[in-house]
């Protein structure tokens, strides 16, 4: 059903003269929808960059001075650095430009011991990863593969070329958000019991140095956080308008839907509801929580759906409190299907409302890996209202898609939702 068209006239009398003027509202237009789903994408990569500057800027003063304050704040950089770059998960999964860059600045989970010391309830060794416990900083030299490697420099280049996924081993994770929260956190060994990771300040103390190697460790930490910089600056010029992810949404406005939709569906259920989310909650693991070692996973999540309902809406609020608004996916379903896009609208509001809940619950009450503890009903309860707010809102996206008459689009699946008994099999 097509949104009905409103004509609006004024009548101006002058000199005895009537003259009418009479304005229509156009239809929306799928290619400035498209345009806009771009420029918020650009926005959203420059914010992610931004604040990995700032992240940076912190870390270069922590090394410099370690101390609580230092690494208190550089904390705080890493927890803002969060923000822009989670909501642009929904660009995911329809961009296979983001796709193929993505691990290298999110892969998770990852086996820490690849690269510094953990706690012996960690482990020796793993059938999966035979570089469980390498220990890259304790180790300037070894081997991988069987080839020999000279680690004594510590460099982007040493993370990105030869242990990032090491041996093509996934969970050989050198890089990115993640590997630099560990580097910041450490381990988080309280398992669903409260608390974070809790590394000391002195682990970068060349001076007063705990746990060894604190020279090569802050080594590995700039390197991380100056790759980090440089492959946002990647993602930034892929999403100007003249760049290579931008021109590929652009140029097909069909193509572009597509994507957008995409994101939108793939994040929604497989990714955040099925396996960020519900797999967590059915082994009640920590471990397989986001951000497992600041126990920031909370705000991850919040802002991974704020950027789902963000290309729906297209809106985004920079990291400078500007507010950006423009043609919409909304304005589009509506025109098709004034009730779908109703539907949407209020399931994507009712989601973000269940994780604004968990979000407040983990700020006052319980942090998320407690949350999903066994035995914890309550807390099950909020994280499974969140997870039920995203797979509700992915059949809506699905009957949008059908709307719009995009034909047919897969969306990631999940065994945790689409199979839970084989979970943990």
């Amino acid at each position: 059903m097509s949104r009905t068209l409103i004509n609006t006239a004024a009548i101006l009398l002058a000199g005895g003269i009537s003259f009418i003027a009479v304005a229509a509202s156009a239809a929306t237009d799928p290619a400035a929808v498209v345009k806009q789903y771009a420029e918020l994408g650009h926005a959203k990569f420059e914010d992610s960059l931004i604040t990995a500057k700032a992240l940076d800027a912190a870390i270069d003063a922590f090394i410099a001075a370690p101390s609580d304050d230092t690494l208190k704040a550089a904390k705080a950089a890493w927890i803002k650095a969060r923000v822009p770059y989670q909501q642009t998960e929904a660009y995911r999964f329809g961009n296979p430009i983001v796709d193929d860059w993505e691990g290298k600045v999110n892969a998770w989970p990852l086996d820490e011991g690849l690269i510094d010391y953990v706690d012996k309830s960690y482990g020796t060794e793993s059938d999966e990863n035979e570089q469980y416990t390498l220990n890259v900083i304790a180790n300037p030299k070894f081997s991988i593969g069987g080839k020999e490697i000279d680690a004594t420099n510590i460099t982007p280049e040493l993370l990105e070329g030869t242990l990032q996924e090491a041996n093509e081993t996934e969970s050989n994770v050198a890089t990115g958000y993640h590997a630099i929260e560990f580097l910041l956190w450490g381990q988080d060994l309280n398992g669903t019991g409260p608390g974070a990771g809790n590394r000391p300040y002195t682990d970068y103390d060349q001076k007063n140095c705990t746990n060894g190697n604190c020279d090569r460790r802050a080594a590995y930490l700039k390197a991380a956080s100056s790759l980090l910089v440089t492959d946002l600056e990647y993602m930034v010029k892929q999403w100007a308008p003249d760049g290579e992810a931008a021109k590929s949404v652009t140029s097909d406005p069909t193509k572009g839907l597509t994507a957008m939709l995409t994101g939108m569906g793939s994040l929604s259920y497989g990714e955040l509801a099925g396996e960020r989310m519900k797999l967590g909650l059915l082994l009640h693991d920590p471990e397989e929580e986001h951000d497992c070692f600041s126990d920031n996973t909370h705000n991850s999540h919040l802002n991974d759906a704020i950027g789902i309902q963000g290309v729906y809406t297209g809106k985004y609020t920079r990291v400078d409190g500007t507010e950006m608004s423009g043609p919409s996916l909304s304005a589009l379903v509506a025109e098709k299907d004034a009730a779908v896009d109703k539907e949407l609208t209020a399931k994507l509001d009712t989601t973000i409302a269940a994780m604004q809940t968990m979000a407040k619950r983990a700020e006052t009450t319980e942090a998320y890996d407690q949350m999903i503890g066994d035995g914890n009903e309550e807390g099950n309860k909020v994280v499974q209202a969140a997870i039920d707010g995203l797979v509700d809102q992915t059949r809506s996206i699905e009957r949008a898609i059908a709307a719009l008459n995009l034909g047919k689009i897969e969306l990631e699946g999940s065994d945790s939702l689409d199979n839970p008994s084989a979970v943990g099999k």
